[in-house]
């Protein structure tokens, strides 16, 4: 038998947990002395506080941990409860880092706000280029939104592209046009240059096509796409004081790809009216 310190210890829990947990007849003690009140507790006790501890985290109330508890739960059931409510928890944590890029991506745009010079911003004459793509939508052009769309399509691309026996001989091209229903979805194209026949690539899900050549503005961003509101922003400010106006939405060529996203270099290609 544990005297309720030492069950504590054991459980990793507090004994004031624990006499809460007699009070509400969630957990008893396997004795009470009558004459000091002790409580004392057998090991075994320790199967029911950990389904305790347990159910307690994944959100249920007191009342209906007991409920659980006392239908006797078997550790298979409570497994897969918890492994769902671990998944939650992941899904959550993910939403809320990605809301954190988000901000931070905010915050940078916002600080280098006139600070940046003009001469990052270059006009070109982008020559037409052929490229091979996989396409997809997302639900709009917003670094969140893009992010999961795009990886995955690359993750597709290359591969079919090595199995069809076609060698990428430039750069990685993504592109984005409005979606067909007018809805604020965007169509992704994740592409890289090659060398051959325009046209569907068998039946690989890949496009060859040819991209004409057109007026941009261009600017280099260094580091993940995440963070690179700031600088298209920069871009649309210069466009807008020079009195040009955009013809669409900014082509992304992959200059530098290394794994370490940070070191990612990529020219952003706003397209100009003429």
């Amino acid at each position: 038998m544990f005297t309720i310190g030492d069950f504590a210890r054991h459980g990793r829990v507090s004994a004031r947990m624990l006499r809460h947990y007699d009070a509400i007849g969630l957990l008893r003690p396997d004795r009470t002395d009558p004459a000091t009140g002790y409580r004392y507790y057998g090991a075994a006790q320790l199967a029911r506080l950990n389904r305790v501890i347990a159910l307690k985290d994944l959100g249920f109330t007191l009342q209906q941990v007991r409920a659980v508890v006392d239908e006797r739960v078997d550790a298979d059931e409570l497994r897969g409860m918890l492994r769902l409510r671990r998944a939650e928890l992941e899904a959550a944590m993910a939403a809320a880092a990605a809301r954190l890029t988000q901000v931070e991506a905010r915050l940078r745009s916002i600080e280098s706000e006139g600070r940046m010079p003009e001469n990052d911003v270059q006009i070109k004459q982008v020559p037409a280029v052929r490229v091979a793509e996989v396409t997809s939508m997302a639900p709009g052009y917003q670094p969140q939104d893009i992010t999961p769309v795009i990886g995955p399509l690359y993750e597709r691309l290359f591969p079919l592209l090595a199995a069809a026996g076609v060698r990428p001989t430039g750069p990685g091209i993504a592109r984005y046009e409005d979606g067909p229903d007018g809805d604020g979805a965007v169509v992704v194209h994740a592409g890289v240059t090659v060398e051959a026949p325009a046209g569907p690539l068998g039946d690989t899900g890949v496009t060859v096509v040819e991209l004409p050549a057109f007026e941009a503005a261009t600017i280099v961003h260094r580091g993940s796409m995440d963070h690179v509101l700031a600088t298209e922003q920069t871009l649309a400010r210069w466009i807008d004081d020079h009195g040009r106006r955009p013809a669409g939405y900014s082509r992304e060529v992959s200059l530098e790809c290394p794994e370490d996203r940070e070191a990612w270099v990529t020219e952003l290609q706003l397209p100009l009216v003429g």
